[in-house]
Formats: C-alpha cells, sequence, structure tokens
C-alpha cells in the first residue's frame, strides 16, 4: 500500500466544510446544554431540576432512534441535516427569549420553566435524526479508501467542540450574561446552515424506498446483531461510558477526597478532554485500521485501568495522569470504533446503524452517570469507581476470549479493496 496522507481528508473541499459545519454546530449544542443548566439552577436553586433537564433531553432522543434512522435512510441527507440545523436555530431563538428579562416579565417563574423544559424536549427529538443524518452525510461527502483518516479528524473536531463549548458557555456567563450568551449559540447555528448550504445534495443510496417501518428497523437491527465487527464495536463502547463514569463523582474527589477545591476540579475535568485530543490528532500520522480489534479491546483494557488507578489515587496529579491517560485511550477507541463502523455499514443502512449506535451511546451516558451515582451511594466513592473500572476490564477480557473474529478484526483488507473499486 502507498504510504498514507495524514492529510487526506483534508484535501477534499466538502469535508472541510463539513468539519466546520460540525464543530460549529457541537460547539453550539454543548455550550446551550451549560448555559441552560446555569439559567435553570438559578431560577429554582433545586439539583433535582439538573437531572430534569437531561431527562427532557434523553427520553425523545433515545425512544426515537429508531424511528429516525429508518427516516435517513429513506431520505436525502443534506437536506435533512438542514432541517435537523434550522430545528435547533428556532429552539434556540426560542431559549434566547426566554432569558431576556423583557420578555420573561410576562411570565411567572414556572411557566418560564417548563417552556424551557419544553425546548430542550424539542432538541431532544432534533438530536435523534442529527447523529444518523451527520453520520450518513459523512460517508457521501469522501471515498471509502480515506475513511479512517477521515473518522481521526470528524473525531478530532466533534471532541473540540466538546471541550470548548462547555468553556465558552461559561466564560461568557461571566462576561456577557445568560442571554446575550444565548445570542452567540444562535449565532453559531446560523453559521452551521450556511457552512451545510455551501455542501451539494447527495443521491439516496437506499434501494428500499418506501420500504414499510417496521420491516426496516427490523432489518437495521438484524444486521447489527449478526454483525460481529459492528455490534462488538457498539458494545464495547456501551460498556466503558457505563462502568467507566468516574467524571460523574469528579465533584466529591475534588472536594472530599483529593481537597484541591474549584482550581483542582477545573483541571480533573480538564484532563480526559485534553487526552482525547491529543491523541485524535496524532493519529493521524498514526493509522489505527491493522489489527484493530486487538488494538480497540487494549486501548479500552487501558481505560479500565486508569479509572481504576484514578479511584485509588489520593494524589492529586497522580489523578490527573490517569484520567489524561483515560482520555487518550478513549480517544484511540473512539477513532477504531468509528472506522469500524464507516467501513462495515452498507450505504442503504447508515442510518438505522448509527441510530442504534446513538441508543446504546445515548442512554448509556445518562445510566453512566447514575450507575456512577448509585454505587456510590451504596459502596463508597472510591469503591464505586474501582468497581467501574474493573467491570469495563472483565468485559474486555470477557469479549476477546468468547470472540475471537472480532479480536483479529483487521480493516486494512477493507481499505485495499476500497482502492481497488476507486
Amino acid at each position: 500500500m502507498a504510504k498514507k496522507d495524514p492529510y487526506a481528508a483534508l484535501r477534499y473541499r466538502e469535508f472541510n466544510v463539513f468539519l466546520l459545519m460540525r464543530f460549529a454546530m457541537v460547539f453550539a449544542w454543548s455550550m446551550q446544554f451549560v448555559v441552560i443548566e446555569w439559567e435553570v439552577y438559578s431560577i429554582t436553586k433545586n439539583p433535582l431540576s439538573l437531572g430534569i433537564i437531561g431527562l427532557m433531553e434523553v427520553i425523545p432522543a433515545v425512544s426515537l432512534a429508531l424511528f429516525a434512522g429508518h427516516i435517513v435512510d429513506q431520505n436525502e441527507k443534506r437536506s435533512l441535516l438542514f432541517k435537523c440545523l434550522l430545528g435547533f436555530s428556532v429552539i434556540s431563538m426560542g431559549l434566547f427569549l426566554l432569558t431576556w428579562p423583557r420578555f420573561t416579565q410576562f411570565l411567572d417563574t414556572h411557566n418560564t420553566l417548563y417552556f424551557i423544559y419544553f425546548l430542550v424536549f424539542l432538541g431532544g427529538i432534533v438530536r435523534a435524526f442529527l447523529g444518523p443524518t451527520i453520520f450518513s452525510l459523512f460517508a457521501l461527502i469522501i471515498p471509502k479508501k480515506i475513511y479512517p483518516n477521515a473518522a481521526t479528524w470528524s473525531s478530532s473536531v466533534w471532541q473540540m467542540g466538546a471541550v470548548v463549548g462547555p468553556a465558552a458557555g461559561g466564560f461568557t456567563i461571566n462576561l456577557i450574561g445568560v442571554h446575550w450568551s444565548m445570542c452567540v449559540i444562535f449565532g453559531f447555528s446560523l453559521f452551521a446552515l450556511i457552512c451545510l448550504s455551501q455542501i451539494e445534495r447527495k443521491p439516496i443510496m437506499n434501494t428500499k424506498l418506501g420500504e414499510p417501518i417496521l420491516q426496516s428497523l427490523k432489518e437495521g437491527i438484524h444486521f447489527v446483531k449478526n454483525s460481529k465487527a459492528v455490534l462488538g464495536a457498539l458494545s464495547l463502547d456501551m460498556v466503558a461510558v457505563l462502568f467507566g463514569g468516574a467524571v460523574a463523582l469528579l465533584p466529591i474527589y475534588a472536594q472530599d477526597i483529593l481537597e484541591v477545591g474549584p482550581e483542582g476540579f477545573g483541571i480533573l475535568r480538564a484532563a480526559p478532554a485534553v487526552g482525547a485530543l491529543i491523541t485524535m490528532f496524532t493519529s493521524a500520522y498514526f493509522p489505527l485500521y491493522k489489527n484493530a480489534g486487538m488494538k480497540l479491546l487494549a486501548a479500552i483494557f487501558g481505560f479500565g485501568v486508569c479509572i481504576v488507578v484514578f479511584g485509588l489515587s489520593t494524589t492529586f496529579w497522580l489523578s490527573v495522569a490517569a484520567l489524561f491517560m483515560s482520555g487518550v485511550t478513549d480517544g484511540i477507541s473512539m477513532i477504531i470504533r468509528q472506522t469500524i463502523l464507516q467501513l462495515k455499514t452498507p450505504d442503504a443502512m447508515r442510518g438505522r446503524v448509527a441510530s442504534v449506535n446513538s441508543m446504546f451511546v445515548g442512554s448509556s451516558n445518562e445510566l453512566g452517570a447514575f450507575e456512577s451515582g448509585l454505587t456510590a451511594k451504596l459502596m463508597g466513592t472510591v469503591t464505586a469507581v474501582v468497581f467501574g473500572g474493573s467491570m469495563t476490564l472483565i468485559t474486555v477480557v470477557f469479549t476477546g476470549i468468547i470472540s475471537p473474529k472480532f479480536r483479529k478484526l483487521d480493516l486494512q483488507k477493507d481499505l485495499e479493496e476500497h482502492e481497488a473499486l476507486a
């Protein structure tokens, strides 16, 4: 094979526009979540209200995921994504109005709160369609032979938006207030729309247009169930997020165990994201498609070890190092998982597979935080974190033993086949 170009995907104009659009979308979405959490807690002074925000978004996102996958596979992706971004822009405008004193003077506190929850719920509906649509459009913008390189850049941009968005939210709340922070979010949503308008409409790859929805959903689930590579990648992702949710307990570590205060909490919170971001940028120079199965198992095993070390640590900088390395290993696993999904999923089924993925990942994020909180309550904080990391290790070892085919998974042959067809 020819020497790999670390900038191969960036040589396609539409992919660069796609990256700008994705960054703007992720930045706006993650910033909006932080700003709304701040506003809702300011109104209620009730920690339960923060849980309700997450619940309002995750219920429609998970409930509609399979249906959304069917719709995505049956429709043109660019137009559908335009509708998703337009919907998000309308929601952002609504939240901009609900944080404007001149507007809210006509509403009492409870009505303002209920309207915010309603808009967050609508955002969950948009989220159900957004992930599968972006996943499907990604595959139509660049050739399959550079999917691994493109997945690296796309994941890096996603991680960057997810890191910078919340930080920008905290900064702008302090600098210009909640209301004008929502204006910034609305501006980024419009920028994402403008970027998307620079991408041409793409052909619909599904040959079964008009297929009954139940048959379509059954076919999608059947594919995931019978594809060892796809099912293995999704399952390992879910387990890592579900049992490795140490981040949910970081306030307890910062205040009661490490006793480092809000400054230390900020460093701890940023460490995994920095590790993941560095990994994603450097991986463009070190492709991960060879022996992908073993590398994915090793990365998630390393993630579990990092969580156990963090759980047992009573030294601040050792804890920071463990969280940093957990981000490094998570970044590696994220890139490999995305490459597996892109290469192993037929074009006609991308929406449904991405929807199943969003159900695995979306639900496990919220359940992971719940699992960490519940086990911390029952076992104690340190025991809960060590338990979660240990369960991740056990799952990786178990998967490697019972699934030798996944363990031996190598994506180089897939890439060579795509290059031969190109």
